[in-house]
């Protein structure tokens, strides 16, 4: 039957791909990559020799129609992004809704995604939260960190290793230099690293070193008066 599968890949450690993720990508007609080379080197290593095809940020607004007509034609399609659970800070929303649209049957694998072990190891209240992604770089940030100063959860960002310091910097203008938060970068890597501590504690620990790899950033919600 055809069918749109969304199948989380590692985000790093190679050893956190599922069985039916490897047998899924198998058993498709056709594998959406949003960097077929990284992809490439995943199916390679898993000895998977399924077909791909370019699915990514920049084309996907193009491509979305053209898949779905391939799946109405009786195609399986395996949705991948280059690390993690597409749609989360990656694409794959917009394939899904026209999905939705059409009637197509999806089905979402459970598997790696970078904040759940990000938060959990933070040390911060995991009861309630709010995952953010990515801030916008200039555009709607002021106003979105005044927005996010009031909350009262524990909040989830992914930034680049090149903005950490700066954006470590505007929380500590907006939420506080006291403020508990955690930084989780290279996770499940060799080199993988937790830093917890206040954000003031945290912006003066990454000033001073060579800062590689991707970020999430747990912090503190307000306190309640």
């Amino acid at each position: 039957m055809s069918k749109l599968y969304i199948v989380p890949t590692p985000i790093g450690n190679l050893e956190d791909i599922t069985l039916r993720a490897i047998r899924t990508l198998k058993e498709v007609d056709l594998i959406l990559a949003e960097d077929t080379r990284n992809t490439g080197k995943l199916l390679k290593h898993f000895e998977v020799d399924t077909r791909m095809k370019s699915h990514h940020l920049f084309n996907e607004h193009k491509t979305v129609q053209s898949v779905v007509e391939e799946i109405q034609s009786g195609l399986t399609v395996a949705l991948v992004s280059d690390a993690g659970t597409p749609a989360i800070s990656d694409p794959g929303f917009l394939l899904v809704r026209e999905c939705i649209k059409n009637a197509i049957k999806i089905e979402c694998l459970p598997g790696a995604t970078a904040f759940v072990p990000a938060l959990v190891n933070s040390g911060l209240p995991t009861d309630r939260f709010w995952f953010e992604g990515f801030l916008p770089h200039k555009k709607g940030r002021k106003t979105r960190l005044e927005q996010l100063a009031l909350m009262e959860t524990t909040m989830i960002f992914y930034e680049s290793p090149f903005r950490l310091v700066k954006t470590l910097g505007h929380f500590i203008e907006y939420f506080g230099p006291e403020r508990k938060a955690s930084v989780s970068r290279e996770l499940t890597k060799i080199h993988e690293e937790n830093k917890r501590g206040s954000l003031t504690e945290l912006k003066s620990y990454f000033e001073s070193k060579s800062v590689k790899g991707e970020i999430v950033i747990v912090v503190e919600g307000r306190k309640g008066e």
